[in-house]
């Protein structure tokens, strides 16, 4: 019985077994004051008995006929509302036995094969029932796919019948609410900055009457160029421009891969000067000035891994077009001189000084490492050197360094870092910028004085909140730009020799002794630590390998395939401290063959994949390296004079 008749009946009932109590009291006090009374008494109490009896038996035959009536309109109106409704409705077993659909159901997926998306969305609705933790008998799961043209959001509701689970599947149409979504990302704003990189070089070669001339035609390239997505080009300054366009317009750019880039190239200026730019979308932000300003910020790191390329941020990541041109060195000293007196600053205001190098350090970051360590000193600040793993690499180095007394002291490990190191300390991070790869990552933790020395291509994992950044891509190793740095301090700094061999031999191992990525700089600045008084033959047998790791080099060499007729591609199985040494020095060999212009080494490093890349040519192994370490954590990969693209 239905709770509601229940509770009717339970009523009824209870009110009239309170009358007959009643009445039987009052017949009773009667039949006690006239006992002649008794027997009418009696025969009254029972005709009343019966009439109560045969009066509820009534009222509860009406009120079951109303509850039937009730719920067979109920039920007529259900099956009703089931068969015609407005949306897509089929109840079906996991095992793809269909008990029922709806007419909406058979009208919309008439001229579908919907069997097929059915058995695939039962897999999936079948596997998330079966690693339900909750082990609930009914539940409620919610589902997007694609049928045909439109696309439904599907509710499933589902119960347990004995082993098998009953579904029953409601498919609602989101068709219009997906596209006017779609529409609205689409119509949302995109914030780029456009840099000519080479202005001040292209300003100083042209003739004053053709400059005009040439901005102009630059000026009138990048307004045709926005207008093949509708966009707005507004020149800020001289040689930077701020762009807007909407986001729908994004992909096709990428598509394209940014085909301004070569276009401003092949412009036919005077002098034949090459104009490339640097550009930055951002589509992060709550406004539209906050897109801007990560666009700048997206601006200095093309800028950092050399210019000519387009940097757009999405999604929380950088993805990068372009980066074909040479880097091109600048022949004015402006930037360091600055840089070193702020650094003179910076070490004389801090309680002490760390420097740090990179992981598995080699000779470029020792010796940049030095220098600063011998510039921290001669303004009477206590420094550090923080050394945290020593391989083959470094093993001549190390032995020649130990000899120096003042060094014993000077270079800590991890743990001694972490026990000196205060928020007034100065970390000054060299030959590498990405969090991730210095030495002893937890440091930067510990303060917020952070300087940033370096020479590579600028990756998305940078060190961010520096208070000073020395990034220079077209200096050939951080060993030139620390010797550029002490040449400018303020200070007279008198290297030893040890010091003046290291920084000298970091500049000899990241140009090949001289032979590549080498400019007037780099010859000036290895003119200034011979001055010092270096041994060349001392420095030269820090770069030899013993007969054992000469063996394992020559055997990766021996074993390697060409491809394309121009790339040597080697493995090197073995699983030890040093090989990610062994592999970059046997893809060093592989370019001395000729006819390879690019060389890839891989090995192993724990349970990591190391890839060594080398090239010579006009390949770009960068480009390659960075779209491999998506899938893979690690990889290492030095281009002797080609930079890092994406």
């Amino acid at each position: 019985m239905p709770n509601n008749s229940k509770k009717i009946w339970e009523r009824v009932t209870s009110k009239t077994k309170i009358y007959l109590v009643i009445i039987a009291i009052l017949l009773i006090i009667i039949c006690v004051l006239n006992i002649n009374y008794t027997m009418p008494a009696v025969i009254v109490y029972m005709l009343i008995l019966v009439y109560a009896y045969f009066s509820n038996k009534k009222r509860k035959t009406e009120l079951s006929e109303q509850l039937q009536d009730l719920t067979f309109h109920v039920d007529k109106t259900a099956k009703n509302t089931l068969i015609n409704s407005p949306f897509p409705l089929v109840i079906i077993e996991t095992d793809g036995n269909i008990i029922w659909k709806s007419t909406k159901f058979v009208q919309e997926f008439a001229n579908i094969d919907i069997n097929s998306t059915l058995n695939d969305l039962l897999k999936e609705i079948k596997l998330e029932i079966e690693n339900n933790t909750e082990k609930v008998e009914e539940k409620q799961i919610q589902k997007e796919i694609e049928i045909g043209n439109k696309i439904y959001e599907v509710l499933c509701k589902y119960t347990k019948s004995k082993e098998e689970y009953m579904l029953t599947l409601y498919f609602l149409d989101e068709t219009k609410t997906v596209e006017l979504e779609k529409k609205y990302n689409e119509s949302q704003i995109c914030v780029g900055v456009i840099m000519i990189d080479n202005y001040e070089e292209m300003n100083q070669r042209i003739e004053d009457e053709e400059k005009p001339g040439v901005l102009a035609q630059i000026e009138k390239t990048l307004y045709d160029w926005a207008a093949t997505f509708e966009g707005l080009i507004i020149k800020s300054e001289r040689d930077t421009f701020v762009c807007i366009l909407e986001e729908k317009y994004l992909p096709s750019l990428e598509e394209n891969k940014f085909i301004i880039l070569d276009t401003m190239k092949e412009l036919e200026l005077s002098d034949k000067i090459p104009v490339t730019l640097s550009i930055s979308i951002s589509t992060e932000g709550e406004s539209n000035y906050e897109k801007y300003k990560s666009a700048q910020a997206g601006v200095d790191i093309a800028l950092g891994r050399g210019g000519d390329q387009a940097v757009v941020r999405k999604d929380g990541k950088y993805v990068f077009f372009g980066g074909k041109t040479q880097e091109v060195e600048k022949r004015t000293k402006v930037k360091a001189r600055i840089v070193s007196h702020a650094l003179e600053e910076l070490m004389r205001e801090s309680k002490n000084v760390m420097i740090m190098g990179h992981s598995n350090a080699d000779i470029d970051a020792m010796g940049a490492s030095m220098g600063l360590y011998r510039l921290a000193k001669s303004l009477n600040v206590e420094a550090y050197i923080v050394n945290n793993s020593e391989g083959i690499s470094l093993s001549v180095f190390f032995e020649d360094i130990k000899e120096e007394k003042e060094y014993k002291e000077a270079i800590i490990n991890k743990t001694e870092a972490l026990s000196k190191i205060t928020p007034e300390t100065l970390l000054i991070v060299v030959d590498t910028h990405k969090k991730t790869y210095v030495d002893v990552p937890e440091l930067l933790e510990e303060t917020t004085k952070v300087v940033v020395i370096d020479h590579h291509r600028k990756s998305p994992d940078y060190i961010e909140n520096t208070i000073l950044d020395f990034h220079e891509v077209y200096a050939s190793s951080a060993s030139e730009l620390v010797t550029e740095i002490l040449e400018y301090a303020q200070k007279e700094i008198e290297l030893t020799t040890m010091e003046a061999e290291a920084l000298y031999a970091g500049i000899m191992m990241d140009t090949k002794n001289f032979t590549f990525k080498t400019g007037v700089r780099t010859f000036e600045a290895a003119a200034y630590l011979r001055k010092c008084g270096i041994d060349i033959i001392k420095v030269k047998k820090w770069f030899q390998s013993d007969l054992k790791t000469y063996n394992k080099i020559s055997k990766i060499v021996q074993n390697a395939e060409i491809t394309n007729d121009t790339i040597g591609i080697s493995i090197y199985d073995e699983n030890d401290k040093d090989s990610n040494i062994i592999c970059a020095k046997a893809a060093d060999e592989l370019l001395t063959i000729s006819d390879i212009t690019a060389s890839f080494v891989l090995g192993r490093l724990g349970d990591k994949i190391y890839i060594s890349g080398r090239s010579i040519g006009d390949i770009n192994v960068q480009v390659i390296l960075e779209k491999l370490r998506r899938r893979r954590p690690y990889y290492s990969c030095r281009c002797t004079s080609r930079r890092n693209d994406y």
